[in-house]
């Protein structure tokens, strides 16, 4: 296979909360751990220094990713990747023979490779088609999102997955500007929101499309089901005393791993009013963070893309709730 043109280009990969998620994971030397979003292999180097003896297992659904992972990894034995979804965890340590891990890794969002590649369409800041697929093998893209969905049903992707107050108004441009000519570039749709959401000079204001781009991507990647679906896998395969290191970029995503952790660190979820459990949960995980750990000062001075990161992990219990 050729080499992809994005990985003829030097790029410098900053990942978010290195230290911390390693440090929080705590894999044993012989450990086997799996990363769930291996990207460009930034947390891959440091975890693989602190199993010397052990296994890593790399999972992206963005080939580009899994290529420039492998020129970093370099063959190194202890290293096995593999194209896949959340979703697809169980077919992946199938076929790997592995039933249980020691620590899990999951770095939620886009990577600063899809970002810089305008040719992807994640970005409103570089002129490119509407893309937004993390998997450019499958699914719809962005354009065949914002051209062909209702302006009802834009207005409520916008506002839930975007969380945009405007997005009516918003939705009703997109269909507007569509009915003149299909919408097919990032920077014609980051223009549209522009018309609509009008940017002011406050220190730190978001770009008027940032919303809107997230909606779409979390749509067009169904960002937010297979999270879920992920974190239950995890947990699955984890060992007793395993750990799982989830890294948010945005208050939806960090709002479902919050409410998830809550869950199953609770034995009981009947009503207040029920004076006994009838319901017969048992939790399986204890909470490792009681509150998200986001990056220090020095940390965002070098990597601004770090500011809205957020690290949660727990640990998973054995039946009797004994770590």
């Amino acid at each position: 296979m050729m080499p992809s043109p994005a990985l003829t280009v030097e790029r410098v990969h900053v990942p978010v909360l290195l230290k911390e998620a390693v440090e929080l994971l705590s894999p044993p030397p012989d450990g086997v751990v799996l990363d769930l979003t291996v990207g460009m292999a930034g947390h891959a180097k440091e975890l693989l220094k602190v199993i010397p003896r052990g296994r890593y297992i790399g999972v992206d659904q963005d080939v580009e990713a899994l290529q420039h992972a492998r020129l970093a990894l370099k063959g190194d034995p202890r290293v096995s990747l593999f194209k896949a979804n959340f979703a697809d965890l169980l077919w992946v340590l199938t076929d790997l023979s592995v039933t249980e891990v020691n620590s899990v890794l999951m770095d939620i969002g886009v990577s600063s490779l899809q970002l810089d590649s305008a040719h992807r369409g994640f970005s409103f800041s570089h002129e490119g088609p509407l893309d937004m697929r993390m998997d450019t093998a499958s699914g719809h893209t962005a354009a065949w999102i914002v051209n062909t969905f209702s302006e009802e049903k834009l207005s409520k992707l916008i506002f839930e997955n975007g969380e945009e107050r405007k997005a009516r108004a918003l939705a009703h441009a997109i269909v507007k500007a569509r009915d003149q000519k299909h919408i097919e570039t990032t920077i014609e749709l980051a223009n549209i929101a522009k018309q609509v959401i009008k940017q002011g000079k406050k220190p730190g204001e978001i770009h008027p499309a940032t919303r809107l781009f997230q909606a779409l991507r979390i749509e067009v990647n169904r960002e937010l089901l297979v999270l879920e679906k992920g974190m239950k896998s995890a947990v699955r395969f984890l060992k007793p005393g395993g750990r799982l290191a989830v890294i948010t970029f945005h208050s939806l995503e960090d709002r479902i791993v919050k409410q998830y952790f809550k869950t199953e660190s609770t034995d009981c979820l009947c009503p207040p009013n029920i004076p006994q459990c009838v319901c017969g949960h048992k939790a399986s995980l204890k909470l490792v963070t009681k509150k998200p750990v986001t990056a220090s000062d020095e940390e965002l001075a070098q990597n601004p893309r770090a500011r809205s990161a957020k690290l949660r992990v727990a640990e998973k219990l054995a039946p009797g709730g004994k770590a």
